[in-house]
């Protein structure tokens, strides 16, 4: 298994790809990007990244270096160089160098794309069989209350620093709560929960959630279930009295949390409609990739 980056559509190996340190990337995070995975060796939900990266570009003014589908071209011939099993795929667009050191937007004028291809490193199977433990961590993201609000940027200290308590307590993931205590995702990830009832109820748009594609498809899972589902701010001591929880990404897929805050979720361990879930989501991923 290798890796394998594109730079402006030039393939090389790892060791050299090299960006500059003027790039307004590596100076402010100033950059959008997109993380995919792949299912037999073929990208999920290739246009719907492609579609959400440009959509998050625009909203933070990046102009597209090349188009939608000269990006789907170089995300394919990556991984197929690549020649992975199954592969995970980061695909960055930075504002690029500019003229001078500055804030500026304008001192960019040519934007820098950047593919990385690596082996798919899932979660450990005893993670889905008996689900993780999460702690809430109060914060504001980088993009709220602004017009960035639920693009996907580069900058990701909110969540940096919301995964060193992850890692003090030993957790999987940190459920990030505003300031009016709603749980309004994970620091990398969408939340549901499961109410009694087994109605599945994730936050709104609303609330400045990132719009996850496994989120996404999540949802239309669960319509073809016959799952009710509603869209409803989380406050956290609700998600802690639900029946079920989990989190939803890319890479993680569907991962059951069963205690937050070292409270027990539900009975503690992986729900019965999360499980279902799982499963015809994976189904639903296999059969869109050969479609």
């Amino acid at each position: 298994m290798t890796s394998l980056v594109l730079i402006d559509g030039r393939p090389m190996a790892p060791e050299a790809a090299k960006v500059s340190v003027f790039d307004r990337g590596f100076l402010y995070g100033d950059s959008v990007f997109e993380t995919i995975r792949t299912y037999g060796g073929r990208p999920f939900a290739l246009p719907r990244h492609l579609a959400r990266l440009a959509k998050s570009a625009a909203s933070v003014f990046i102009d597209l270096p090349v188009s939608v589908e000269q990006l789907g071209r170089e995300v394919q011939s990556a991984i197929v160089g690549a020649g992975n099993p199954e592969s995970y795929v980061r695909l960055t667009l930075t504002r690029g160098v500019g003229e001078t050191l500055g804030l500026d937007p304008g001192l960019s004028r040519h934007a820098l794309r950047v593919v990385i291809v690596t082996p798919l490193k899932s979660p450990a199977p005893e993670m889905y069989r008996d689900g993780v433990s999460v702690v809430s961590y109060r914060t504001e993201r980088v993009t709220d209350n602004s017009p960035a609000a639920g693009a996907k940027v580069g900058n990701y200290l909110t969540a940096v620093l919301a995964n060193r308590e992850v890692r003090k307590a030993g957790a999987a993931e940190a459920l990030i709560v505003d300031g009016r205590s709603r749980v309004v995702e994970g620091a990398t990830s969408n939340v549901f929960v499961v109410e009694h009832d087994g109605t599945l109820v994730t936050p709104p748009e609303e609330d400045g959630i990132l719009l996850g594609i496994t989120r996404e498809t999540v949802l239309s899972v669960a319509a073809d279930l016959g799952i009710p589902v509603r869209f409803e701010s989380l406050p956290l001591e609700h998600v802690k009295r639900a029946a079920e929880v989990f989190i939803s990404s890319s890479i993680r897929e569907l991962l059951p949390v069963v205690s937050i805050d070292r409270e027990v979720v539900g009975s503690g361990a992986p729900g019965v409609v999360t499980m279902r879930l799982l499963s015809a989501f994976r189904d639903q991923c296999r059969r869109s990739v050969l479609a």
